[in-house]
């Protein structure tokens, strides 16, 4: 019976990252004709929230009415997409292991990824539309776009952990076990935006590795709360686990 479950969990898994790796080729060559479905609803987005109306441009992306900002391929979020699909998918396994997950679960958390991914992108591009000016001592508009781009996607992410925990468990865990469960979507983050690039070549250019430190360390900052939280919630000795 293990083994039959082990090998079902094996699939599973395989499966997720087929999907994942076969977003990412999709990704790799396609034009902002191919993203227009999760461009389009971006851009709406944007014009509701920032009445700046975007017209599509073929194979350009969406420009805004002044001419001075583009919703290009690169703001898609299509790699942000598939790091949320593959943590939902994958905190879900860790938490039925090692029974097996429904397999419906799997068109529910692209649904829910992509939701996810409109959110942060709208919020991305909004946020730069306000910036898109702005310098601050040392920091250039390239690095204040870096960090803007890093604190949304991972808060994000992270948020989409937290919710998908706190609606699927049963249990009340204690801090420690939160803390330790918070390591997916932090590891899965750094292995997509660090580990890939790295398997990639990505070490012989010098600019990699400052790029790389910021990635690194902002996701550590925007933790920090919640480590905070879970160190003292472990240090209640009413905390426990409740059923």
């Amino acid at each position: 019976m293990n083994a039959r479950l082990n090998l079902k969990n094996l699939l599973q898994l395989s499966t997720i990252f087929a999907i994942a790796f076969a977003l990412k080729s999709f990704y790799s060559t396609a034009s902002v004709n191919d993203l227009r479905w999760i461009l389009a609803p971006t851009a709406s987005l944007v014009e509701l929230i920032t009445s700046t109306h975007f017209e599509f441009e073929s194979h350009a992306g969406y420009m805004s009415s002044d001419h001075t900002f583009l919703i290009a391929a690169s703001c898609s979020g299509v790699n942000f997409l598939i790091i949320s699909f593959v943590m939902l998918t994958l905190a879900k396994i860790s938490r039925s292991w090692p029974r097996n997950i429904e397999w419906r679960f799997f068109p529910i958390a692209m649904l829910v990824a992509y939701l996810t991914t409109l959110l942060a992108n709208t919020t991305r591009i909004v946020a730069a539309l306000s910036l898109q000016k702005l310098e601050i001592g040392w920091l250039g508009r390239e690095e204040i776009h870096r960090l803007e781009g890093i604190f949304v996607y991972f808060g994000f992410l992270f948020l989409l952990f937290v919710a998908s925990e706190r609606l699927s468990l049963r249990k009340r865990y204690p801090g420690s076990v939160l803390a330790r469960r918070s390591l997916l979507p932090i590891a899965i983050y750094y292995a997509a935006t660090l580990g890939i690039p790295l398997i990639g070549g990505a070490y012989r250019d010098p600019a990699f590795w400052r790029h790389s430190l910021v990635v690194f360390l902002t996701p550590l900052i925007l933790m920090l709360p919640w480590v905070i939280f879970c160190t003292a919630r472990s240090s209640d000795p009413s905390e426990g686990e409740l059923t």
